[in-house]
This record gives structure tokens, C-alpha cells and sequence, in this order.
């Protein structure tokens, strides 16, 4: 009669096996930690009143921040950000499009985007915006 012995890890599998779950689960517990979502998380939007524009002299709505609202600018000209500044974040809440220039003089040879005025948030631009027009809706 044949007789089966069950079968076992051998003693170092077992130990390798049991390091490798530990290792695991503690690396877990480090990627889903508050610390590391918090860093994940999407930037905060800066403030920007309902009618204005804004800029940002750094991504993420950081730095100097430039505000324009309707009342303080002509509809379809081109406002340049004050002398020397440009910006890398953008919200527009004039409720019409607004078109942000790399150019100083909205010239259309540089990058430029539109934004929508239903309460656009950019937090990062491609390029350095210097200049901005407002248009009508």
C-alpha cells in the first residue's frame, strides 16, 4: 500500500512568502496614506470674483494674481498684463470667452487659447500668458 505524505512549504518558502506579505502590506499602508493623497490631490482654485478674469504668476493659482473685471476693460481689446509679468494659471468668470496671448500684444503668430466664461479654472497654462482679450458672447 502507497502511503501520501502531505504536502508542506519547505521552511524557507514559508518565511520568504510571509516576508514578502508583510512587505507588501506595509507598502500599501505608505501609498495610501493621507501624506500621499494629499499630494495627489488637484490644486486648490484661487480666488476669482464672479465677472473677472484672473491670472496667476505660477502654475497651480500661485503667486501674484492679476484681476480684471468687465467694468475695467474694453470688450474686444487687448489688455496686457503689467509690464514684465506673465502668467501660467487662468480662470475666467466674465461669463463671456476669453482668449489668453504668449504674445504681449494678442498677436496670433504665439500660442493662444480661448476660455470659455462658464467659470473656467486652468491651473497650468502651456505657455506664458502676457496679454488677454475679452470678447463678446
Amino acid at each position: 500500500m502507497r502511503t501520501t505524505m502531505p504536502r508542506t512549504m519547505p521552511t524557507s518558502v514559508a518565511a520568504v512568502t510571509a516576508a514578502a506579505l508583510t512587505a507588501l502590506a506595509g507598502l500599501s499602508a505608505l501609498i495610501l496614506s493621507p501624506a500621499h493623497l494629499a499630494a495627489a490631490a488637484p490644486p486648490t482654485l484661487g480666488r476669482c470674483d464672479p465677472g473677472a478674469v484672473c491670472f496667476w504668476e505660477k502654475a497651480g493659482f500661485k503667486g501674484a494674481r492679476h484681476a480684471y473685471e468687465l467694468t475695467d476693460i474694453d470688450i474686444e481689446s487687448c489688455v496686457a498684463l503689467p509690464e514684465g509679468g506673465s502668467a501660467q494659471a487662468v480662470s475666467n468668470r466674465t461669463g463671456r470667452p476669453v482668449t489668453a496671448y504668449q504674445s504681449a500684444k494678442c498677436a496670433e503668430t504665439g500660442e493662444f487659447n480661448t476660455y470659455p466664461g462658464s467659470g473656467t479654472w486652468a491651473p497650468e497654462s502651456p505657455y506664458r500668458v502676457r496679454a488677454f482679450k475679452v470678447w463678446e458672447s
